[in-house]
């Protein structure tokens, strides 16, 4: 009498244990040919059992339970039924499943072909290690269209929409990858077509009102690298990143510029710097042979994360809702706000925009630098920080 059950977590973890010597099969109600063995060590697993078109009988093993979930065995016993149907040998369509990429696989080539070679490898790293690596161990053609759009969506809901699209960016780059131009992978995306969650552009930066606070803040900052690194993020507008690794060998204070080698559009960049930038990073230059400008003590050899700092600095600020991408921001508005065209704006902030790129090739520093510094002055001004045009060096208070 053959032991028919339908193949759910409950019935196989509730399936009594055969005696020494023994081992009982059980076959699924669902799925033709899907058996699981059972020892009385308690190791399940699944295989096939089917007689090809010549009536040879045939059994492949799939692989145990509960490393290999009832669904996965399913889809696995229906790629061998249909081999079988087609005249195929079961045996074959198994070695090629074994010999099929798993996701770690993918990644790992990703991360030596592509990642290796980005500003910021770590963060497609980190972001596959928090959110999809979960499926490191599974077979590419396993991981199905509906459970990708399922996990964006958690991730959407437990680490909001930004989130979420990265990390089904990331999939989508890498099956794209594997399937186009690597052609190491033969099967389809699982993430092609699944619609990416909208994204609220940010319009926050300092306000005028919130400007007096927010200076006294940083002002009264123990931490001095904390607090030049933010004035420096604030008067400059350059990139959180760029900031962290500015050297000393790119800043020119007879030109008054910051060379950046490369920045994130791919591209080099020449900061204009402002009187009060430039009186910020005088105060701050060592008497003794320096790499970075905002040294620290990790393996980096600069500072790493100002996160800490940052939060103390809005705490006394009694400031919500900023973050230190805002400063970039709120150099830009105030840039607008004093009179600057977009084209100027753009420039200064290093935007890559298609149809300002040739204006921006042709575009001298003299009309940036003056935008700057207005938008810099007004800032001060607003802040209570300078009344006059006279340079006020920013200490620490107390």
């Amino acid at each position: 009498m053959e032991n028919k059950i339908s193949f759910t977590k409950a019935n196989i973890e509730a399936l009594d244990l055969p005696t020494a010597g023994q081992r009982v099969t059980y076959h699924d109600r669902k799925t033709a040919g899907l058996q699981l063995r059972v020892t009385p060590g308690g190791v399940k697993t699944f295989s096939v059992f089917r007689r090809t078109k010549g009536g040879q009988p045939e059994r492949v093993t799939l692989g145990r339970y509960p490393d290999l979930s009832i669904e996965q065995a399913r889809r696995k016993a229906a790629e061998v039924n249909s081999a079988i149907a087609e005249g195929k040998n079961p045996a074959d369509v198994v070695r090629a499943a074994k010999q099929e990429l798993i996701l770690d696989d993918l990644h790992n080539e990703y991360m030596t072909r592509c990642a290796a070679f980005n500003r910021r490898p770590d963060k497609p790293k980190a972001n596959y290690r928090l959110y999809l690596s979960a499926w490191g161990k599974r077979k590419l053609s396993t991981i199905k269209h509906e459970e990708v759009d399922r996990l964006h969506k958690k991730i959407g809901r437990e680490n909001g929409v930004v989130t979420a699209n990265i990390a089904l960016k990331l999939l989508h780059v890498m099956f794209n990858k594997a399937i186009n131009e690597w052609r190491i992978w033969s099967g389809e995306n699982p993430a092609h077509g699944i619609k990416k969650f909208p994204e609220q552009s940010r319009d926050r930066f300092l306000q005028s009102d919130e400007l007096p606070r927010f200076f006294q803040a940083v002002a009264e900052e123990q931490n001095e690298t904390i607090r030049d690194y933010v004035l420096i993020s604030l008067l400059t507008g350059a990139r959180r990143t760029n900031v962290l690794e500015m050297r000393w060998q790119d800043v020119n204070f007879e030109r008054a510029e910051w060379r950046i080698g490369m920045t994130k559009n791919g591209t080099p960049q020449t900061v204009t710097l402002s009187p009060e930038a430039l009186e910020v990073l005088r105060n701050r230059k060592p008497q003794e042979e320096a790499e970075f400008v905002f040294s620290g003590i990790g393996k980096q050899g600069h500072l790493a994360e100002p996160k800490k700092g940052w939060m103390r600095i809005l705490e006394r600020a009694g400031i919500a809702d900023l973050r230190i991408h805002d400063l970039r921001r709120t150099l830009g508005s105030w840039q607008a706000k004093t009179g600057a065209s977009m084209v100027i704006i753009g420039k200064s902030l290093n935007h890559k925009s298609q149809t300002t790129t040739a204006i921006y090739a042709r575009l001298d520093l003299d009309p940036v630098r003056q935008s700057v510094n207005t938008a810099t002055s007004a800032m001060m001004a607003a802040a209570g920080v300078k009344q006059t045009a006279e340079v006020i060096p920013i200490k620490q208070t107390g």
